[in-house]
């Protein structure tokens, strides 16, 4: 790795270069960009996390924090989202006991001071995925890539899409996960510290304590266990330097030679590998029976492709979706709080222009694995390798391959991945020095794109003050998003929604959003007048259907509602929504017995609806005195 810094020295002057001096600046550069955000109000998720949890409260048992949500909720509920970060949920229950009440400053300084504190420790972890692992005699690990670490943890610092992490409190979990994340590799690290370099000689005291810090990092957001998987990537490239694309050959020919290959041959690799996997199994197994084994609840607008009929669409746009993720990072401009509610339509066809997203994606993805494979330059290899680890392990959690998740694109998933792209982008930095003579002009682009980053960063971090900012932010960003409403700004939401229409006509979301609008805000001849419109383009849609029925109902036309609601009912046999409203229009209708069956419906299909049970009450009561009438 020393050639990759030497071609970094016209970007990083040696007077930095000493580690505390590295630190400082990489501590320093963090904390500017987001100090904006320190006086913040609590905004967006924060509420139901923070201000609206119970669990933040005195009078609420510590004890309670290990069987409840991220959100307050028991994990035993059929609504919660089995998000079980009780750490990140502790660290917020003492800002609040010491800062006296819900004072978003005090929770804000927390965040800006942690993703400072990460970012210094960044320097740490990039010099050993650029440098290696080395020792002096004394035991002190060398740094043989300052300029390379250095660069790589400035542009990490300075990431805008850290911004919804560090100036939104409910970012902490996110963070937590990425120090416990850090602290678990360097603590595997350190298990070859007093080793002095033999070959297969290891602490197994610090690999133990590397899974205890990956189960911490857990306990702060989910992700955090992944860091057990880089550390075996880790390991396998690094310590055991095993050449993935040679042994793979070897084992395809059934190369006899296989056997005298070092890494294999050492039982050290095997055994790490394996306490590993088993205490990865472990911390999983404990966090399935501490959550329940039911999946958390979703409903289509979280993350409407996951929902999908169609493997091949639900494949096309799990794509778009990482190429979305892939353009964040490298494009971080384009920033918005919230991707879901109808935000990114989805991909129907192959005519679809986004798909050129995909394949511009892949192109990338293959060409570097090809590389970190293939290339006869074994630093190279492992570089490639580490970034490309770094880059994807973090985010599998967040991918749908393994399980549904609750959102379309979240910025606050790409804090540690964002480590990885800081890697390969200053690794590629490094290979262009090399190969051209306008060493200036590579670092002219260097120093604007850390400029620009940070001025980014400022600019999103004073959008992060209040929700009303933030909402505005993402205006031109996601118009189709049905959260404007939120604002109030019901007209700028109707022409946002009716644009989208007129551009896609089939969009059942942005019909959906129009109806709803108009029947919230009491314009009944409007709303009904636009659900007839949307029905005559997308006849079988079962949720415009409900929507229509729900304002014709309270227009007092019954029969044509009751026709909808059933309608609906038949496409969609177990919405619970879909039985109790049709139960609410017989109640108002009088037809009172079945109104008592679609209300029986609807509790057997979610008995917490609390709505629909005190309906059902009133009901109740009403027959009751009808037969004492009778009687």
């Amino acid at each position: 790795m020393a050639e990759l810094d030497a071609n970094l020295d016209h970007i990083i002057p040696s007077s930095v270069l000493a580690p505390f001096w590295a630190k400082l600046v990489v501590g320093f550069v963090s904390l500017v960009c987001f100090a904006r955000s320190y006086d913040g109000d609590f905004v967006f998720d924060d509420s139901e996390a923070i201000v609206n949890n119970k669990d933040l409260r005195a009078e609420t048992p510590l004890g309670d924090l290990w069987h409840h949500d991220f959100w307050g909720s028991r994990l035993s509920s059929n609504t919660s989202h089995k998000s079980y970060r009780p750490l990140t949920v502790l660290t917020f229950r003492i800002n609040y006991y010491l800062s006296g009440g819900f004072y978003p400053m005090s929770f804000h300084v927390v965040n800006i001071l942690l993703h400072g504190g990460i970012s210094v420790l960044m320097v740490d972890v990039f010099s050993v995925l650029f440098g290696g692992l080395q020792y002096s005699s004394r035991g002190r690990r060398l740094n043989l890539a300052p300029r390379s670490s250095l660069l790589a943890a400035l542009l990490f610092a300075a990431h805008p899409v850290h911004t919804e992490c560090v100036a939104g409190v409910v970012g902490r979990a996110d963070l937590l996960g990425a120090l416990f994340f850090l602290l678990s590799f360097l603590g595997y690290c350190k298990a070859f510290r007093e080793t002095g370099n033999k070959e297969g000689t290891h602490s197994t005291l610090w690999v133990l304590l590397s899974i205890l810090l990956g189960a911490l990092a857990m306990l702060c957001k989910e992700q955090g266990i992944t860091v057990l998987g880089l550390n075996a990537v880790f390991d396998i490239l690094v310590i055991g330097k095993l050449n993935v694309l040679e042994v793979v050959q070897k084992v395809l020919h059934k190369d006899k030679s296989l056997e005298n290959l070092g890494a294999l041959r050492n039982g050290g690799l095997l055994f790490r590998i394996t306490l590993l996997a088993s205490g990865g199994a472990g911390v999983l197994y404990m966090r399935w029976k501490i959550m329940g084994t039911g999946p958390p609840a979703f409903t289509e607008v979280d993350n409407p492709a996951s929902f999908a009929d169609s493997m091949l669409v639900r494949a096309i746009n799990y794509n778009y979706y990482y190429s979305l993720n892939a353009w964040l990072l490298l494009c971080p401009w384009w920033l918005c709080f919230d991707w879901s509610m109808g935000c990114i339509p989805l991909i129907k066809s192959a005519g679809d222009w986004r798909v050129i997203a995909l394949a511009a994606l892949w192109f990338c993805l293959i060409g570097l694995i090809c590389q970190a494979l293939c290339s006869e330059d074994s630093h190279k290899r492992r570089v490639l390798t580490l970034g490309l680890g770094f880059l994807i392990i973090p985010f599998l959690p967040a991918s749908n391959l393994f399980f549904r998740v609750g959102f379309v694109v979240a910025e606050r998933v790409l804090y540690l991945p964002s480590a990885g792209y800081c890697m390969l982008l200053t690794f590629g930095f490094g290979a262009l020095s090399k190969h051209t003579k306008k060493k200036k002009l590579i670092a002219a682009v260097v120093l604007g794109i850390l400029f620009i980053n940070m001025l980014r960063c400022m600019i999103r971090s004073g959008e992060w003050r209040n929700e009303e900012q933030l909402f505005r932010s993402a205006l031109s960003v996601c118009p189709l998003n049905a959260k404007y409403a939120d604002l109030n700004r019901h007209v700028d939401a109707l022409n946002a929604w009716r644009n989208a229409t007129v551009l896609k006509p089939e969009h059942s979301l942005a019909w959906n959003n129009m109806i709803i609008l108009l029947d919230n805000t009491g314009n009944l001849a409007q709303a009904e007048a636009v659900g007839r419109e949307a029905l005559e383009l997308i006849p079988n849609d079962h949720s415009l259907m409900f929507s229509l029925a729900n304002v014709l109902g309270k227009s007092q036309k019954y029969k044509e509602s009751e026709a909808l609601f059933l309608k609906a009912i038949k496409a969609h046999p177990n919405a619970a929504s879909y039985h109790g409203n049709l139960a609410v229009l017989y109640h108002r209708w009088g037809h009172l017995d079945l109104a008592k069956k679609h209300y029986e419906i609807s509790l057997q299909l979610d008995p917490t609806a609390s709505g629909t049970k005190e309906n059902y009450g009133l009901l109740r009561r009403k027959l009751e005195q009808k037969q004492k009438k009778d009687v």
